[in-house]
């Protein structure tokens, strides 16, 4: 398995009395940028809105974990983005990243990656 076959990557931002907030989050990662969908209402949009620093890990219990750190963009014109919205389709069974049905308007949370931590090479 590849990190991009990975189903979850860790997501962590920042809350504005500057804890940590961890979720788990779907994604794809294209040309060493990851790519997040999320309603616009969720915290962690909230939190990168105020503090765009994020920090990624993927899969910390094998032996080859991936941790990575970037400065996150929110884009609210997901319907820009048709390339990432088939691969989000794709890679989770049909999935449709842009209804907005359930949680309200959809946003897609970039991450380029500034720095890997942990890297197996």
């Amino acid at each position: 398995m590849t990190i991009a076959d990975t189903p979850c990557v860790w997501l962590t931002t920042l809350r504005s009395d500057g804890s940590p907030h961890t979720t788990p989050v779907w994604f794809l990662l294209r040309q060493n940028t990851f790519w997040i969908p999320s309603a616009e209402k969720n915290r962690k949009v909230r939190n990168l809105l105020d503090d765009p620093r994020a920090s990624l890990a993927v899969d910390g219990s094998t032996r080859d974990p991936w941790v990575a750190q970037g400065l996150a963009t929110i884009h609210r014109n997901v319907d820009e983005f048709g390339d990432l919205l088939r691969l989000f389709g794709k890679k989770y069974d049909g999935w449709d990243a842009e209804d907005d049905n359930r949680d309200g308007p959809r946003v897609l949370v970039s991450v380029p990656v500034k720095r890997w931590l942990l890297r197996p090479d």
